[in-house]
């Protein structure tokens, strides 16, 4: 059941996982991203180790609050806003949750807000993983053919944006592992048809692109941290997980052979592992 929350002005719709009673667990995800591409299964597999699994979308993205009235950015304009508003709904999240802390996963752009939220509202993270991100876009720049996917023209129709959704996943997704296109397929019907709004992802690049670099913030985060990064990512190369976790004082640093920009199924027990170990820990240092 997607549930509404009020946060910093705005509506987030949030989606929950297993028990109340299990380790909090807050999903964030990426650039243009919904709630729902935190896979159902992958959720569950993090339920069935303990966690209680929250999924929100973003501002501007899924069924949250799209700040229409902002426009589209254009090059040179200011931002609608930054990345430190959006680790600041996350944190208002959590009051509506009533959850003083938890452990933090993020991928890409969730990754960027998620540590954001480790240095910005520091009691509020128990663990933070970070997922095929990056300490800012200079530090591991794309590949030529991996950033066209960032300045693809807004789809006329459905079918147009499911073509462009597969020809995107091909350009960035993971070479090591083949995709099963018939489930992306459904999931990128689920995607268009729960929520189309290419304006808003746009406004969530400019956000990223006007954020600060977050290497020197970084160096103050003191909770148990794990970045995760595909040696085969063209949108935010290795280097970008090399550097967050060069940057986050005993973070450790698990790289996936194969993984491109994407959470191939094959790898989840890959990447549940290693969260539920690290929030396992934790609660029991706790």
């Amino acid at each position: 059941m997607t549930l509404r929350a009020s946060v910093n002005g705005i509506e987030l719709a949030y989606e929950s996982f297993g028990s109340p009673d299990g380790r909090p667990l807050l999903l964030i995800m990426g650039l243009g991203a919904q709630l729902i591409h935190w896979d159902d299964d992958f959720c569950s597999l993090l339920a069935e180790q303990g966690h209680h699994v929250v999924r929100y979308d973003n501002r501007d993205a899924g069924l949250s609050t799209h700040l229409h009235d902002k426009g589209v950015p254009t090059p040179g304009a200011s931002s609608a806003y930054l990345l430190d508003d959006m680790a600041d709904d996350a944190a208002g999240l959590m009051d509506v949750l009533g959850w003083p802390a938890a452990h933090v996963v993020g991928a890409s752009m969730g990754g960027m807000i998620a540590q954001t939220l480790a240095f910005r509202h520091p009691e509020r993270v128990l663990t933070l993983t970070s997922i095929m991100s990056t300490p800012g876009p200079s530090v591991a720049p794309p590949t030529e053919a991996a950033a066209a996917v960032l300045y693809v023209p807004p789809a006329a129709d459905r079918e147009t944006a499911l073509a462009q959704a597969l020809a995107n996943r091909l350009a960035i997704g993971s070479p090591g592992y083949e995709l099963d296109r018939e489930r992306f397929t459904r999931m990128a019907g689920l995607a268009y048809d729960r929520c189309y709004d290419p304006a808003g992802t746009t406004r969530q690049l400019a956000a990223i692109m006007a954020s600060p670099d977050r290497t020197e913030s970084l160096g103050g985060v003191n909770v148990p941290t794990l970045v995760i990064h595909g040696d085969a990512d063209p949108l935010v190369p290795l280097a970008g997980g090399q550097a967050t976790a060069a940057a986050i004082p005993g973070a450790e640093l698990v790289v996936l052979p194969g993984m491109g920009h994407d959470l191939p199924q094959p790898l989840w027990p890959q990447i549940v592992g290693p969260i539920t170990k690290l929030t396992a820990n934790s609660a029991g240092k706790a």
